[in-house]
């Protein structure tokens, strides 16, 4: 069976998988890489997998391939949802193409690589991690996120160990001090809470247009732009969204775009005009390369909000 946007999808009538055939090359794990949710490597078979609460009940989802065909397989009362999601999830509706990187400093980065953008349509899942990594070193985020999803996430079904992040209605009952222990500031907390409470309202964004999702998404209090960005390119597949606030990226775009080896976030906006459109893309790109702006200042460490 094949779509008109060219995904052939081949069923298997005896397991819950697909072979997806793909009109671009892909690699998994790659591809996944943006969503704040998907998990490879470790203790796992190969791969990416993913185990969330889809709209018809839990599901794991797991993707194995290279080049144009992909294998995915999915368990649990939210199988059907996943497989249909799967594409998707590896960028089928992405547009790299329209991506002109000119002949600046990008040409050489762009060369032979492409920055493919997937979409979760999972915007609590999004913004769980999104918000935990508000001002915090981002060790110490994946720490908070793996405590929280221990206590409080649920096992996910199919052949593997893995436990699904927590529920919005599920978190929607926790309090300040279910945070705490897990080493997260009464803000982070109150933030999350209050996205938790107001996730079916946050969910309806996938379907909004670009704009009113922002807006729907900063109307949370405790949701910057910072936030909102982060939340739009993983759920959303938005490839324009910058996230304005971030304490490494305008420099990181400074050094690589103009040589500066010190940006602001105007400076970066700048720098990232001539790219409208594909913003986050070329962000991705230059954190992809390696190349880093001059680091300045002592190294900071990790503060455990639970030792006091």
């Amino acid at each position: 069976m094949r779509n008109p946007d060219g995904i052939g999808v081949v069923r298997s009538a005896t397991v819950p998988s697909e072979t997806i055939e793909l009109p671009f090359q892909v690699d998994v794990v790659a591809a996944t890489r943006g969503s704040k949710a998907v998990r490879s490597g470790g203790r796992l078979p190969p791969g990416a997998w993913w185990a969330t609460e889809t709209p018809d009940g839990p599901g794991t989802l797991h993707l194995d391939g290279r080049g144009h065909h992909v294998r995915a397989e999915a368990w649990g009362p939210g199988a059907a949802w996943l497989l249909r999601q799967a594409p998707r999830l590896l960028g089928a509706e992405d547009d790299p193409d329209s991506f002109r990187p000119g002949d600046g400093p990008l040409s050489a980065l762009a060369r032979g690589k492409v920055v493919r953008f997937g979409r979760s349509d999972r915007v609590f899942e999004a913004l769980l991690p999104t918000i935990l990594g508000q001002k915090v070193q981002t060790k110490a985020a994946y720490e908070s996120l793996r405590r929280i999803v221990a206590a409080h996430g649920e096992p996910a079904p199919g052949p593997v160990s893995l436990r699904m992040f927590p529920t919005a209605e599920r978190v929607a009952t926790l309090g300040y001090a279910d945070f705490h222990r897990h080493n997260v500031e009464r803000k982070r907390a109150a933030t999350i809470i209050e996205a938790a409470r107001r996730a079916s309202r946050l969910e309806e964004i996938v379907d909004l247009s670009t704009e009113d999702a922002w807006r729907r998404l900063q109307a949370v209090r405790g949701i910057g732009p910072w936030s909102a960005a982060l939340v739009m390119a993983a759920a959303c597949g938005d490839a324009d969204a910058v996230p304005v606030g971030d304490y490494h990226i305008p420099h990181s775009v400074a050094w690589v775009l103009a040589g500066e080896p010190r940006g602001t976030d105007e400076r970066m906006l700048e720098l990232l005009e001539p790219y409208r459109g594909h913003r986050m893309r070329v962000i991705r790109l230059i954190k992809s390369s390696g190349q880093r702006a001059p680091r300045y200042g002592p190294k900071l460490s990790i503060i455990d909000f639970t030792a006091r």
